[in-house]
């Protein structure tokens, strides 16, 4: 090797130390930030419980108890021992943070253990009677405050993730459709807290070659050059589509990725990601790892979360509802012959048939009409929407443009049917048109606007449709949904953009 060779390996070498000492350093400073910030936050809740209990005299019982004073010297003991205990939990670990919400969970079940910790206490210390209400205040004011100042340090961590921060060098070993969905989900590094540096080729007969691009991701080499690949880039994480690879290959590349001098991280596909939203359950048998599909895309917080959203809101707007639906029902009524609702029979969650309620805006002879126009009933079967519909009354015609005509929707949502916000209803005659989409479409509960209502509704094609529910499935989370509703459903209704 030329004295210029190792010049060149000695300084990507120093380079690789100065990117990984620099990302250990964000990490650390993130870390202290949260143990800090942890502890300021329980000294507070501890603080407002104990204002609660003995200023407010909110008490669970009458029984004697200590000296308020002590409270105050036992928060101070406590903090670190619940530090420690969050730190028994994962919540310092970066495995766990900055990822999804089961940091939450982690923190409820962290305080809860604290709170036993506190029991204990009291119960080896027979002199120390502990006040109920303090405890109870104790823990419902430390999860919520912990919770919330997690939220806030993961909003500031994911801005910082747009400036280079808190993100780390990846590729992606395979070229196939699976690698490439994997980094179009992966390259926003706010959510994921990957840097897609590039592809790897596996075959050796590929399509793409060193330096093409791959929707905007450039190919960086072949397998057999994965060693000096992952050096002259920096990589950390090693994202391997399975179904890119055989057998021989996936041990190869194991193999060399656990001898790697980097320790690098490596991190397998389902092999079914471009089919499947749902997340997965690894359970062991016999030293056997077995994976299972949930059948739900979300979670049961996520589900409890956007649940309580739903009735919060509709529950809020009921005052100013009410009106509105009284009129619109007698609109209907008087503009045309017929019942005010009509019935769509549409699929829901796991596929079960339901009933979705709106307000009838045909005529009754809809289909009798229809038939004198062949023309328009070729492009409802193509498109599954008319721009001029001759079945349309005229106050449907109103309705529609002004989206009132889903208002009964609500009922559904009432009813666990629907949600406010989800992937677009559809008839059990379309789920064959999501093709291998379709199994994804019914993880989530159908909404009564989403993406596709904010995005063109009907003057989007039915491909774009489709790809706009994946893309809210994927990506759900309780802040979309809460953008969705307040920041872009009210102004696309009053565009009316695609409304017919």
């Amino acid at each position: 090797m030329t004295a210029n060779a190792n010049a060149a390996l000695g300084k990507a070498n120093q380079e690789e130390v100065s990117r990984r000492a620099e990302l250990g350093a964000q990490r650390r400073l993130y870390r202290a930030f949260l143990v800090v910030g942890d502890a300021f936050v329980l000294l507070i809740a501890f603080t407002f419980a104990f204002w609660m209990r003995f200023s407010l005299g909110l008490a669970v019982s009458t029984d004697a108890v200590s000296n308020p004073q002590d409270y105050l010297v036992l928060s101070v003991l406590l903090i670190p021992v619940w530090l420690a205990i969050f730190a028994i939990f994962g919540l310092y670990d970066f495995n766990t943070l900055l990822g999804n919400i089961t940091e939450y969970g982690r923190v409820f079940n962290a305080v809860t253990w604290g709170m036993m910790a506190v029991i204990v206490y009291g119960f080896l210390n027979p002199e120390f009677v502990i006040a109920r209400g303090w405890l109870i205040f104790s823990w419902g004011l430390s999860a919520f405050f912990i919770s919330a100042f997690r939220l806030l340090m993961r909003r500031i961590a994911y801005r910082a993730r747009r400036y280079g921060y808190f993100v780390t060098p990846t590729v992606i070993v395979g070229t196939n459709k699976e690698a490439i969905a994997l980094a179009d989900q992966l390259r926003d590094s706010a959510g994921s807290g990957m840097e897609i540096t590039g592809f790897i080729n596996v075959q050796a007969a590929a399509p793409y070659g060193p330096g093409d691009q791959v929707h905007g991701i450039k190919v960086l080499g072949a397998i057999d050059d994965l060693p000096e690949i992952l050096d002259a880039h920096h990589i950390e994480e090693v994202v391997i589509a399975t179904t890119a690879m055989d057998d021989e290959q996936l041990v190869r590349v194991s193999q060399q990725l656990t001898t790697h001098h980097g320790g690098m991280r490596m991190r397998l596909s389902s092999g079914l990601y471009e089919v499947f939203t749902t997340g997965m359950d690894v359970t062991t048998r016999n030293s056997v790892p077995l994976m299972s599909l949930k059948r739900l895309r979300l979670s049961h917080v996520e589900t409890l979360l956007k649940t309580g959203l739903d009735y919060l809101l509709i529950l809020a707007a009921m005052p100013l509802l009410l009106p509105i639906f009284l009129t619109v029902a007698l609109l209907v009524k008087l503009d045309s012959s017929g019942p005010v609702f009509y019935q769509r029979c549409v699929l829901g969650v796991g596929g079960r048939p339901f009933g979705a309620f709106k307000f009838r805006t045909m005529y009754v002879n809809g289909n009798d009409i229809l038939e004198q126009h062949p023309e328009l009933k070729a492009e409802l079967a193509k498109n599954h929407k008319l721009k001029h519909d001759p079945r349309i009354t005229r106050i449907g015609n109103l309705l529609r443009r002004t989206s009132l005509d889903e208002l009964p929707q609500l009922i559904n949502v009432l009813l666990g049917q629907m949600s406010l916000v989800g992937p677009r209803m559809i008839s059990p005659s379309e789920h064959d048109l999501y093709g291998r989409m379709k199994l994804n479409l019914l993880t989530v509960k159908p909404g009564l606007t989403g993406m596709w209502q904010v995005s063109g509704r009907s003057d989007l094609s039915y491909e774009e449709r489709v790809r706009l529910d994946m893309y809210y499935i994927r990506n759900y989370s309780i802040w979309m949904d809460i953008q969705i509703l307040f920041f872009q459903t009210i102004p696309a209704v009053m565009k009316g953009r695609g409304a017919y």
